[in-house]
């Protein structure tokens, strides 16, 4: 009998596979589907500060500053506290998931201020949440921020969340650090129980014909996991944080891949949405057949034996890797002609 188990922040699940934030955990039928075809953790949808911000000054502005032109109409309005704005709905259904479901529930929380991290936090952890996912989507845009600045930035919204919450707190990174080995040890320096690499920033684009910046969602490729497998492969032995990889991971080879680089658990998201919550339950059994044919007999053995702690050369993780690639390639006879 294989050994599926894995650690994430202190937690024991009986697999590695976890569905990522997305809109799947939104519905209790959908989560509870995902439970039984295998899933081991849920991370639910994200709860944006900016829309809770957006929405008490809308509440605000209509119904402490209304005037319908009826003094007496008006004291039929609700007030503001009868609404059920978007935390309150966020806290119930994480009391409904963590009611239904046995397997642990991450809340995912995308912030912009200090203030606003610490009393979402502080709120999710008295709802029941058994670990947080900081999603700090940041685009360093602006010139006369330097990269100390950003890191600083991130270091300073764990360190504030920290001091008031208890529960494992994981980083869900971009790539875009200059070195990211660096700033994770800063981030277990300040807290943090794990990091999840890597976020997907979604690009703008460029409509020619209505000459318009648009936004269109892209779901992952299988490809994207190469990036995540370079970096676990990098960090694994690095750093006691827990390594989550989330990005590109569509069937059982890309799973073993990351797993055998060293991540504790691969997160899910694009090909859920594409295929329904079943696919787990095939990713799942797929993974077990491969390792009975490699004699794996559980996740501990195979994970991190392909990390570059444990290769005979570690630079084909680095810079080896693209010299090797970049000579290896010829175009085919008559590509051109």
């Amino acid at each position: 009998m294989i050994d599926l188990s894995t650690d994430y922040l202190g937690l024991t699940l009986k697999n590695p596979l976890v569905p990522s934030a997305s809109p799947l955990s939104r519905d209790l039928d959908t989560a509870l589907r995902l439970e039984d075809a295998g899933a081991a953790a849920l991370v639910m949808y994200s709860l944006f500060e900016e829309e809770l911000c957006a929405e008490d000054a809308m509440l605000d502005r209509f119904l402490l500053h209304a005037d319908i032109g009826h003094g007496e109409a008006e004291s039929f309005l609700p007030g503001h506290g009868e609404f059920r704005g978007g935390l309150e709905r966020y806290l119930s259904h994480l009391h409904q998931l963590k009611r239904r479901l046995e397997i642990p529930v991450v809340a995912s929380l995308n912030g912009v201020s200090p203030s606003g991290w610490v009393e979402l936090g502080r709120a999710l952890e008295q709802a029941g949440a058994d670990a947080l996912e900081l999603n700090v989507y940041h685009v360093a845009a602006d010139m006369h921020a330097a990269g100390e600045a950003v890191e600083a930035r991130y270091i300073d919204l764990l360190t504030e969340l920290r001091r008031v919450v208890s529960l494992p707190i994981v980083m869900k990174l971009s790539p875009f650090f200059s070195s990211l080995p660096h700033f994770v040890r800063q981030l277990e320096a300040a807290g943090a129980n794990g990091v999840a690499v890597f976020n997907r920033f979604y690009q703008p684009d460029i409509d020619l014909d209505e000459m318009r910046m648009t936004d269109q969602l892209h779901l992952s490729s299988a490809e994207e996991a190469l990036l995540r497998i370079r970096w676990i492969a990098i960090l694994y032995g690095r750093t006691r944080l827990t390594l989550a990889a989330t990005g590109g991971v569509h069937s059982e080879s890309e799973a073993l891949k990351l797993l055998l680089a060293g991540a504790d658990v691969v997160h899910l998201a694009s090909c859920l949405l594409q295929h329904g919550p079943d696919k787990l339950t095939g990713i799942l059994a797929a993974m077990q057949n491969w390792m009975e044919e490699k004699e794996y007999a559980s996740i501990a053995q195979l994970k991190g034996s392909m990390s570059q702690k444990n290769l005979p050369d570690p630079s084909l993780v680095a810079r080896a890797s693209y010299l090797r690639v970049l000579d290896s390639f010829t175009p085919r006879p008559g590509v051109w002609s």
